[in-house]
């Protein structure tokens, strides 16, 4: 039941809406109140909220898991690179939990009890994996943060700068925060959550999206003089488009975070202008920073742009561009759950298996222009690991208080003149990228069920007409040569060829015992005495050669004899026996009608899996050549022999 109080110092009403609710904040006077049953105590003001592009506000309600929910307080936090709020939950089962917001990524968490002790603030680094709560964690961010200010309904006191030290703890979709401002630490675990799933209602009129009129502040570069605009609190540095210096808007003073780029240094152009207005994948988003990377490999500089996109409901994307190849990227609010020391095996994440592609140990801002969520400076910089599965890449980016995982999926550049409607051309695509899909994946897969299509209708014809003109036996005789009759041709019976003309097979079996015999074969048409001769030789010779059985030779041979036509025929046939083993040959001899040909399948089979051979060759090609940039590029031969 919500308990209301009188505020001690201006006499507005206090709603404490929530028994868990110890402190609250007079939404009239700032003042800090701690309750005492329904007496209050004043126990200081609260600094203002600094407002910013959330979309959240109290009163706001939401649904998660199907129980409801209300906003009843808020706490803002200031860290290195920015600020981040922490909204507290009513839900309709009495459970207080908290949402988290920063950079358009919400985390919906509880507080938890665990036996286990807890790891000590300073022992833990990014990327270290431990166990807590039965699962296994990986550390994520690490912060000496400062609650700056809050609002509402809170468990617990707070004030301008009261200290957070903070870690972040990840595993998959499951999100953990270990706050170190209390002893012991208290631990808050849940899952990062999808804003659109929490059915959100009574939000903030117009802050879902991007072009929201705000209050900006204009200001001038301290290094150049050049106008410069923040539009929100939440903007934290802008760079200078005239001079690249890069300036903390959190300061009064306009604080300049990194100086102005020298008269030698190259600058680059953004390809999409600040200020930019489109639609990706049907959303609106506007660009609102320009930044260039810069890594060294091998002495070989190679650098990218970067374009940070203000898009719906608070949040932000990335576009990145390297050589004309474009990638739309997210942040990953349920990133995989894989440990700094395992960065060369294969990542398994929705659904896909990355590949490891290229370790970047140091990508360094080398350009700043326009405006971004934390605070930028040029020289920052972190370890970048790629992995790929195209047209989606994976990237882990780590420093030593922060680690973060985005997915990027490759767009052609024709996407990025539509999305902005760009008067011009971008330019084309240098080489092979490391997620650009493979022109030749979806042609080798649609030639190859095309040939399998063709190879079965081949087949089929071929068993059809094998069915259709199947061989007949025609004549079945058995011959016996003997050495003293080798002055003698023997004339088998006849048979008849019917119909029409016909391909004829002969076949000859003879019980060859290591000797040979010559077999001169004439196939003669009894009525006409038309004749087709054909010679043929018959060998086979076996043994045994120490302990090893060999033969060589076949008992078997056919002739054919093409187009006979219709008639009554028999075969003369002209024995040669081998003179060094002159002893007797039983032959049998057998006339068919020859079946289907094979020659013209074998060859339209040929032509046919040529196809598939081509376009698999291309498709390898151009894996080699994507694989060429990664860090496991092939060795050839000529490297080998430098070595």
């Amino acid at each position: 039941m919500a308990v209301t109080a009188s505020c001690p110092s201006c006499g507005a009403p206090v709603v404490f809406k929530s028994a868990a609710s110890i402190f609250a904040v007079c939404e009239y006077c700032q003042s800090t109140l701690v309750r005492h049953d329904q007496a209050l105590e004043d126990i200081g003001k609260m600094a203002a909220l600094v407002e910013d592009r959330s979309p959240l506000r109290l009163g706001a309600e939401g649904s998660y898991k199907g129980v409801h929910f209300a906003l009843i307080g808020r706490i803002q936090i200031k860290y290195s690179q920015g600020l981040w709020n922490e909204w507290h939950l009513l839900f309709d089962d009495m459970r207080t939990g908290w949402l988290s917001e920063a950079g358009g990524e919400y985390v919906l968490t509880f507080a938890q009890f665990v036996p286990d002790a807890l790891p000590p603030f300073d022992d833990l680094k990014i990327g270290q994996r431990f166990v807590l709560a039965s699962q296994t964690w990986t550390v994520s961010n690490i912060e000496n943060a400062e609650c700056v200010a809050g609002q509402g309904e809170l468990p617990f006191k707070v004030g301008a700068g009261y200290p957070v030290p903070a870690v972040d703890l990840r595993n998959g979709a499951n999100f953990a925060t270990l706050d170190y401002s209390e002893t012991p630490p208290l631990l808050f675990i849940g899952e990062a959550v999808d804003f659109k799933s929490l059915k959100m209602a009574n939000l903030r009129d117009g802050m879902a999206l991007p072009d929201k009129a705000v209050e900006a502040r204009v200001f001038r570069c301290p290094s150049c003089g050049s106008p410069m605009a923040a539009r929100s609190k939440d903007i934290l540095a802008v760079g200078c488009a005239s001079c690249g210096a890069v300036v903390d808007t959190a300061d009064q003073n306009y604080k300049i975070l990194s100086k102005a780029l020298g008269s030698r240094d190259e600058k680059y152009v953004p390809r999409l202008p600040l200020g930019s207005k489109g639609r990706l994948e049907d959303k609106p988003v506007e660009v609102i920073g320009f930044l260039v990377k810069q890594c060294r490999i091998e002495g070989i500089e190679y650098d990218w742009r970067e374009y940070l996109l203000a898009a719906e409901n608070g949040t932000y994307r990335w576009l990145t561009e390297y050589n004309g190849h474009w990638n739309i990227a997210d942040v990953l609010s349920k990133p995989p759950a894989q440990s700094g020391s395992m960065e060369l095996a294969d990542v398994r994440w929705g659904g896909e298996t990355f590949k490891h592609f290229s370790t970047t140990p140091t990508a360094q801002v080398i350009q700043v222009a326009g405006e971004f969520t934390w605070r930028v400076r040029r020289a920052e910089s972190n370890r970048v690991v790629d992995y790929v599965a195209p047209p989606l890449m994976l990237s882990r980016e780590s420093s030593n208080k922060e680690l973060s995982w985005s997915q990027g999926s490759y767009v052609a550049p024709a996407v990025i003149e539509t999305a902005f409607q760009l008067p011009g051309k971008l330019p084309e695509p240098l080489g092979v990228f490391a997620n650009q899909p493979n022109p030749w994946g979806d042609t080798h897969q649609r030639i190859c069920r095309l040939f399998w299509k063709l190879a079965l209708l081949a087949i089929a014809l071929q068993a059809f007409f094998a069915f259709i003109s199947g061989g007949k036996l025609l004549l079945r005789q058995e011959l016996h040569f003997a050495p003293q009759m080798l002055e003698e041709s023997v004339n088998t019976r006849d048979f008849e060829v019917r119909d029409k003309p016909r391909k004829i097979t002969v076949r000859n079996t003879a019980g060859l015992d290591n000797n040979w015999i010559g077999l001169d074969l004439t196939l003669v048409n009894k009525t006409t005495g038309e004749a087709w001769p054909a010679s043929r030789e018959l060998s086979y010779y076996y043994g045994n050669d120490g302990g090893e059985s060999w033969s060589e030779g076949s008992r078997d041979d056919e002739v054919v004899f093409l187009a006979i036509p219709p008639g009554t025929y028999y075969l003369a046939v002209d024995p040669e026996l081998a003179p060094e083993k002159p002893v007797a040959v039983r032959d049998t001899i057998e006339v068919f009608t020859g079946g289907a040909g094979w020659s013209n399948f074998v060859m339209v089979m040929i032509f046919l899996v040529a196809f598939p051979i081509f376009t698999r060759l291309r498709h390898a090609a151009f894996e080699a050549r994507r694989w060429a940039e990664s860090d496991h590029a092939p060795v050839s031969s000529d490297d080998s022999d430098d070595d």
